[in-house]
């Protein structure tokens, strides 16, 4: 039996106390979600073209179910209202976590169009051609597809492809993976081990560009998902702590800038549930043209 991502009410259960800041800095997230973009739904997992000109992120409802994508280009005025992107599939699947890769040539996410189960979300590609148009969707072959979900692929600058995944065989009951391509044209897969996958759940990973930093996306203690930092080092991956962000709710989708030194991920916006961008600082120094302005 296939198992879905257990997202929908991550944030239904209890808050339990945790302490995460200690001795660190707690720069204020603040909303970023342009005003065309906005609903009274939830909008995550943004991407953006490498000049900044074409904004694609996933939609859903407000119990973080019936995910869908969307882009905005952005026009003279500002962002434009979001359309479906000319891949998406039909009105019933499942699709989310869009993800464009540092070179702009190849836009990954994730899509039940594969089958009946709608719960059942698998690694889908596009590619951009010379005219900038996008190719129709590949499904990404096992190993990197299982029988069971998986969730927001990453291509790190390397080729590496991170994402998450519920298939057996791993400590937790979502856990971490890491694809390679091979040259000739398959993949292998393993197991992103302790302290990024643990017994606890693990669902997606941001990896900066450098690839000497990663944002985990896991729900460890107080039954909702956060946000939390690692930094390489010669022994591997370290953790710093959890991304500034409420304690009281779930967070989703981060966004490394280009830089290393901003995350955008979304997180809910007031009493009504609507959930909404956020834009967080990780150093003092920063790239103040990230996000991408558009329309003055």
């Amino acid at each position: 039996m296939r198992r879905a991502f257990p997202r929908l009410g991550w944030c239904l259960l209890p808050l339990l106390p945790l302490s995460c800041h200690a001795g660190e800095p707690h720069p204020q997230a603040r909303p970023w979600t342009p005003a065309a973009i906005a609903s009274d739904q939830y909008e995550s997992s943004p991407t953006f073209t490498p000049d900044g000109r074409e904004l694609y992120f996933m939609r859903s409802d407000r119990a973080f179910g019936r995910y869908r994508l969307l882009m905005s280009r952005c026009e003279p005025g500002g962002w434009s209202a979001p359309l479906p992107p000319p891949f998406a599939g039909p009105p019933d699947a499942q699709e989310a976590d869009p993800f464009v890769s540092h070179d702009g040539q190849r836009l990954y996410y994730v899509s039940s169009r594969q089958g009946a189960n709608a719960d059942d979300l698998d690694i889908w590609m596009v590619r951009r051609d010379a005219s900038g148009a996008w190719s129709a969707p590949q499904r990404l072959p096992a190993p990197v597809n299982s029988p069971e979900s998986e969730l927001l692929p990453r291509e790190t600058a390397s080729g590496r492809l991170y994402f998450g995944s519920s298939r057996p065989g791993g400590p937790g009951l979502t856990d971490i993976y890491e694809g390679r391509l091979r040259n000739d044209g398959g993949w292998d897969v393993s197991l992103v081990g302790p302290p990024i996958s643990t017994a606890e759940q693990e669902y997606e990973v941001e990896v900066s560009r450098d690839e000497d930093q990663l944002i985990l996306v896991g729900q460890r203690g107080d039954g909702r998902s956060h946000l939390y930092r690692f930094a390489r080092t010669g022994k591997g991956w370290v953790a710093r702590g959890r991304v500034p962000a409420r304690e009281d709710v779930f967070q989703v989708g981060p966004l490394f800038s280009p830089k290393g030194d901003r995350v955008l991920f979304g997180q809910v916006a007031n009493e009504r549930d609507s959930g909404e961008l956020f834009l967080v600082d990780l150093q003092p120094t920063l790239d103040t043209n990230w996000p991408p302005r558009c329309g003055g």
